[in-house]
């Protein structure tokens, strides 16, 4: 395939994948295997165009959350946010920068993360449906979010979006569509400030001169994907579960596992 089609494949990819539970970052390691590794500075971009597509979709209540602060229930909802937003920045410093955790290289721990992921969510829905329908967001749904948010960077595979959401349902917030607008809110900032971190690394790195056509055709395919993948995934579970996902994880776990061990992938 040319350079072109596969930088479009990996905008898709990073477009359907980031904010649906289903894990970004181990859909595009395995990507990178047959459509090729990109820039650090490509993977940015990428991930910037799917952050930005989220911001559109929920920039009226993000305006009514900074602008109306004086409202008691958006006060509480935007100090929640930040709290969350706070344990996921203190989690991610001290993993990233005390204790040098960095991404595997392989696919062996993507496939059991998928794997035992779609398991999870199995086992929570499960738990879920036993519970009354709650929208109210409390302090402990936030500190749990926050935890799970920066868990999931540690363990590639896991979903971002996955542990948020489903931390949320676990610790109280058991309506859905109110747990996956927590989840996304709560990503956007966290996004933000991890996609501005790798900008900066990726500048100061060196290196060959970057396909700036490229990145700007990845960050384009990225952002509208994801815009019709987000607003599709918000009506869906209006009237479903997440077993959907679930299933899938599983799949593609147990197949990830038969290519590493058949010597497909390493």
């Amino acid at each position: 395939m040319s350079d072109t089609i596969n930088t479009i494949a990996l905008g898709v990819i990073e477009g359907i994948t980031e904010f649906l539970p289903i894990s970004s970052t181990g859909h595009l390691l395995i990507a990178e295997h047959w459509l090729g590794e990109r820039s650090q500075l490509f993977n940015v971009a990428i991930q910037a165009g799917a952050i930005l597509a989220v911001v559109l979709i929920y920039w009226r209540r993000i305006v009514a959350l900074l602008t109306r602060f004086n409202e008691p229930a958006n006060r509480d909802y935007l100090l929640k946010l930040s709290a969350a937003f706070v344990i996921t920045g203190i989690g991610g410093f001290v993993a990233v920068n005390k204790l040098g955790f960095k991404l595997p290289e392989n696919v062996l721990p993507i496939a059991i993360a998928e794997l035992v992921g779609g398991i999870l969510i199995l086992v929570i829905e499960s738990y879920v449906a036993k519970k009354p329908q709650s929208a109210t967001v409390t302090w402990n749904v936030a500190v749990w979010v926050g935890i799970c948010q920066f868990l999931s960077g540690v363990f590639p595979g896991t979903s971002r979006s996955a542990a948020t959401i489903f931390a949320a349902m676990v610790a109280g917030l058991t309506l859905r569509s109110a747990a996956t607008e927590f989840a996304f809110l709560v990503g956007i900032p966290t996004m933000f400030a991890a996609t501005g971190l790798l900008y900066v690394k990726a500048r100061h790195a060196g290196g060959p001169p970057e396909d700036w056509n490229s990145i700007a055709i990845g960050f384009v395919v990225s952002g509208i994907v994801a815009f019709v993948a987000v607003k599709w995934m918000l009506r869906y579970i209006q009237s479903h579960r997440f077993t959907l996902f679930a299933w899938y994880r599983i799949a593609l776990g147990a197949a990830l596992l038969a290519m590493v061990f058949g010597g497909v992938l390493s």
